[in-house]
């Protein structure tokens, strides 16, 4: 099993230019360019609709071993701009395998680079920070890549949440019991409760987690109407709202950020993840900052200040709460790697947040405990 690896040129901001080989979709694409430290799961990764316009460097260098499944999907299309990687592996051999990492790539129009130092694009991108480039497996001059970079709209520009979220509001019903046969719960849990979850790029085993807890979901559009839920929860026909993960800068989702400051007003319980933990933030009057090369990996550290226990954890995200929101709310969780808040309770509502990722996939479940917290607020 081999397939015919095509030449593919790169130029990023800062002005390195490099040639690699090219697997999966031929094309010129443009996206910020990332690294993630996780050791599998790649699929789950480029599923993930929070990497949206992102190119994902990966550091474990064998990619590509264990091929595709459905099973392990995120959300119904791959969403990452492209795939880094050092050595792609088009044999692949997982009795849970249908298929090879190349043919998915194909499919979803997502464009795969190998035989590349990968090492040194993580050096590089941890000197320098996440920066925008562009691929071509068709354009080889460095002048016409430099142009065409330079007049192309950089991720912070773009609303990708219009991109990846639902259009259409549906009911979610499979658990993590459904998804993995009964390998994590004996059964699969009643319903105690119902959200309404806002789909700013949800990931499908947050949602498997949520109702794993115990909790009905109906999945929403980001263009929700924060009035309707107010109306609904006043009516107990929900007990409480979901934000979810998703991609890009949240300073710029204006609209959403006006209907979630509504249900705050109402003192609704509301529970966010990632993105949705800086929603929440911004919608507090504390924006937002980027960090330098954000956290993406399976394998971060996180302490719980409530219990003293160190956490390992999944994350993916460029962007953090400020640390003067302690002001309005309590940090619950912080980074051990460079000290940011990780998670927060508001003082004076019904909300918390966290920044990682406690459903994994990829990752350590270690922080899984936190959906059961939030059946536990909705309930009180």
């Amino acid at each position: 099993m081999s397939i015919d690896l095509k030449k593919v040129y790169i130029y990023l901001e800062n002005g390195t230019y490099l040639e690699a080989k090219s697997f999966g979709a031929d094309d010129t694409v443009v996206g910020e360019i990332v690294f993630n430290t996780s050791m599998s799961g790649y699929q789950e990764i480029m599923s993930d609709p929070s990497y949206a316009g992102q190119f994902v460097t990966f550091t474990s260098p064998e990619i590509g071993n264990v091929g595709v499944n459905a099973q392990d999907m995120e959300s119904k299309a791959a969403h990452a701009k492209g795939m880094i990687v050092r050595k792609y592996q088009p044999r692949y051999s997982n009795f849970r395998a249908q298929g090879t990492l190349h043919d998915f790539l194909l499919e979803h129009n997502v464009m795969g680079i190998c035989d590349i130092d990968t090492r040194y694009l993580t050096k590089l991108i941890r000197a320098e920070g996440a920066m925008m480039m562009i691929a071509s497996t068709k354009i080889s001059d460095k002048d016409e890549l430099k142009t065409l970079l330079k007049n192309s709209p950089r991720i912070e520009d773009v609303n990708y949440i219009e991109q990846v979220s639902t259009k259409e509001s549906y009911l979610h019903t499979s658990s993590t019991y459904a998804e993995n046969s009964g390998f994590e719960y004996d059964s699969a849990p009643e319903q105690q409760a119902k959200v309404a979850v806002i789909d700013f790029g949800v990931k499908r085993n947050i949602l498997n987690e949520i109702v794993s807890a115990g909790i009905g979901v109906e999945v929403l559009p980001n263009n929700f109407d924060a009035d309707d839920l107010i109306s609904k929860y006043n009516n107990k026909n929900i007990d409480g709202v979901f934000l979810s993960n998703g991609p890009g800068d949240p300073l710029v989702l204006k609209k959403e950020q006006e209907q979630i400051r509504k249900l705050i007003a109402a003192k609704v319980p509301i529970f966010g993840i990632c993105l949705g933990h800086q929603l929440l933030s911004i919608s507090h009057g504390y924006d937002t900052f980027k960090l330098k090369f954000g956290h993406h990996g399976g394998n971060h550290p996180v302490k719980n200040l409530k219990t003293g226990f160190v956490e390992i954890t999944a994350q993916n995200h460029n962007y953090n709460v400020p640390d003067n929101i302690v002001e309005i709310a309590d940090v619950t969780h912080t980074n051990l790697f460079d000290g940011t808040i990780e998670g927060l309770k508001y003082k004076d509502s019904p909300i918390f947040s966290v920044q990682h990722h406690p459903e994994s996939s990829p990752g350590p479940k270690e922080s899984r405990y936190i959906f059961s917290e939030f059946l536990s607020l909705i309930k009180r």
